[in-house]
């Protein structure tokens, strides 16, 4: 069994009976094997000049096996350990058309101080780059005192506006911040990989498939990435011109998300241009963010064509709509009007309502049988999606006994889980859950792209169906 390189290191400090740190352990050991590599190559050197050819080819073999043994274990090491905090704490850097401005006048003022020895221009020129480095390294400063917060709403539907609040505050308890932007950046994380791909091996090379002389099917090596990343949360940008030390502000963003689905975004920026507009500097804070969009659940024609349909049906399953006289009571007003015993109302001289007990207890039930791919098409998938999460929820703000099914869904009857289970929904090839649905106690609203034919006919008399695609 072969020993990482760090529990090595680690038995050789306990063997030596030195308490040193791990990074400066590595960083002696790196200096002792590079200047015993340095050593061999300078006697592989005198080797080689006195004809030794043997010892001048045992001494480079041992130098260069020093060499790339320290780059092995340590250079790595060194450079996460050193390096990998410093570049999360990077600045990215942009001239500005005020910098290119800038950057010219100085060379120009700079060709003139060569040309005529002006001490006085020389003085010029070095303060003019002085404030390029001063405003680097006071905005650099100045950022890496400020934490991001980010916080979203928890449910979001898609094309309805909502609000999101981005929150900035200034660690440091003594220096102010000014004017700074919270900025979106583009993600970095994608993963990508090598994959062979088709392609056609044409001779000459460069010529288009029909002006070459033949044309062989071939394969080529390409990197292409696991997934297509999510679209971004955030787009805009929020201003703070004036921060004050150990203090925190907020700024409400409107989000606004035209389809369903995931929405991620990796990563905000922290962008300043304070003190002098030469530079735009950026930032990364990897502040990972995720927001699963709902199906959008504004009435539309198609629900409005379909609820009459079922309202008779529906009537039934919400609570307390039977025919039998439970109580009488105050009227509320909540109450519909059509309840009101104005017999007791015009004894008792206040609106009455009559109130009845349930005698219906069936359930309602939504089922969405996904559909392969190719049975509908996109348009129809969507309007379908949409209209099935209308109807769950109002259905549920109706509060109605309801429950949904769907391959792959198991969160029961929360309204949310089955929205969140449209929102990521696609078509998918899997059996039919019409063929083992019970129909005993509930009543369905089915939405299926399968054939008349194949339905049960068990189902039609408790069932209603909204054909996908058709």
């Amino acid at each position: 069994m072969v020993s990482s390189p760090k529990v090595g290191v680690g038995r050789l400090a306990r063997f030596l009976h030195v308490n040193i740190p791990e990074v400066w352990l590595r960083f002696l050991l790196a200096l002792v094997g590079l200047v015993l590599a340095f050593g061999a190559a300078l006697f592989s050197t005198v080797s080689r000049e006195s004809g030794n050819l043997w010892a001048t080819l045992i001494l480079a073999s041992v130098a260069l096996l020093l060499a790339t043994v320290v780059g092995l274990t340590t250079v790595p090491y060194l450079a996460q350990r050193v390096a990998t905090a410093r570049l999360r704490e990077a600045l990215e850097y942009e001239v500005t058309r005020v910098g290119i401005i800038y950057l010219v006048i100085v060379l120009l003022i700079g060709i003139a101080a060569l040309n005529t020895g002006n001490n006085l221009l020389y003085i010029v020129v070095a303060a003019m780059l002085a404030a390029i480095l001063v405003s680097g390294i006071g905005s650099g400063f100045m950022l890496r005192g400020l934490e991001l917060d980010v916080r979203l709403p928890q449910h979001v539907f898609a094309r309805r506006s909502v609000g999101g609040r981005l929150v900035l505050k200034n660690l440091r308890r003594r220096i102010p911040a000014f004017s700074v932007s919270i900025v979106a950046l583009k993600s970095t994380r994608q993963k990508k990989h090598w994959k062979l791909a088709p392609s056609n091996f044409t001779f000459p090379p460069g010529r288009a498939a029909g002006e070459s002389w033949f044309q062989i099917p071939d394969r080529r090596l390409q990197r292409v990435a696991d997934s297509p990343a999510p679209p971004t949360i955030f787009e805009g940008s929020a201003y703070f011109p004036y921060l004050p030390a150990g203090h925190d502000l907020s700024a409400e963003v409107e989000l606004r998300f035209e389809r369903r689905g995931r929405y991620r975004q990796d990563s905000f920026g922290l962008m300043t241009r304070f003190p002098f507009p030469f530079l735009r500097k950026t930032r990364r804070v990897p502040i990972s963010k995720e927001v699963i969009v709902y199906p959008p659940v504004e009435p539309t024609d198609q629900y409005f064509e379909i609820l009459p349909m079922i309202t008779g049906e529906f009537e039934t399953f919400a609570r307390g709509r039977g025919h039998d006289l439970y109580r009488i009571r105050e009227y509320l007003p909540q109450d519909s009007a059509r309840y009101i015993d104005w017999k007791a109302t015009a004894r008792s001289g206040t609106a009455m309502v009559r109130e009845f007990s349930r005698e219906d207890e069936r359930k309602l039930r939504i089922v969405f049988d996904n559909p392969e791919p190719g049975a509908a098409t996109e348009e129809a998938y969507e309007n379908v999606v949409a209209l099935a999460a209308s109807l769950g929820w109002h259905f549920a703000e109706e509060n109605s006994d309801i429950s949904f099914l769907a391959q792959g869904y198991g969160g029961g009857p929360d309204i949310y889980r089955f929205l969140e289970y449209l929102a990521m929904v696609k078509p998918s090839s899997g059996p039919s859950l019409l063929e083992n649905l019970s129909v005993s106690d509930t009543y369905n609203i089915i939405f299926t792209a399968r054939a008349h034919g194949t339905i049960p006919t068990s189902l039609w008399a408790c069932s209603y169906f909204v054909f996908i695609g058709g």
